[in-house]
């Protein structure tokens, strides 16, 4: 996927010059309060190169979230996954800095996304996924209009957290009618 553009925003590959925005979003506990904890600057580092590798590999990652005067909100995009119970899929998955919350970025960056990406041959199907506390999440993939998937739902271990995460999935399929 190339850069993208909505009227407010930009989306781009992330890049080594982003290191200190994204420790800095990572590491706000409030922002990450859905994973059990802020990252650490190595698994910070760590989770950036993922995205950039990613990126590489498959033409798919997270795509750094900007407003058009440059400044750093955060992140939209996709990430191929293969883990049970959900096999190999296409994980929508989004973070914003505090200061930008609110604002209708996350949806408008992610229906971006979520156009741009179903266009494409290789990805049938996106799945999102939340905590069913993260009420947040759940009311911005109601307006992506995404389909509740219940039956997908499921459970895993996080190294962030001391108990399993649950996580609530959601989907965008080609034929589906959005936003």
């Amino acid at each position: 996927m190339s850069p993208l553009s909505t009227n407010r925003l930009t989306l781009r590959q992330f890049e080594i010059a982003d290191t200190e925005a994204f420790a800095a979003l990572n590491a706000d506990p409030e922002v990450m309060a859905d994973l059990g904890r802020p990252l650490s600057r190595p698994e910070s580092d760590a989770k950036l190169d993922r995205y950039i590798a990613a990126y590489e590999q498959t033409g798919f990652s997270r795509y750094v979230v900007e407003n058009k005067q440059g400044s750093f909100l955060g992140y939209t995009g996709l990430m191929l996954r293969n883990f049970a119970p959900l096999g190999l899929h296409y994980d929508l998955g989004w973070r914003l800095n505090r200061a930008a919350w609110g604002q209708g970025y996350v949806t408008e960056a992610a229906t971006a996304v979520i156009k741009s990406a179903l266009s494409h041959p290789a990805v049938p199907e996106i799945l999102a996924y939340t905590g069913p506390d993260n009420v947040r999440s759940q009311n911005v993939m109601r307006r992506l209009k995404l389909k509740r998937r219940p039956e997908l739902d499921f459970s895993m271990n996080l190294e962030t957290m001391t108990m399993p995460w649950y996580g609530f999935v959601w989907s965008a399929a080609a034929n589906d009618s959005l936003i």
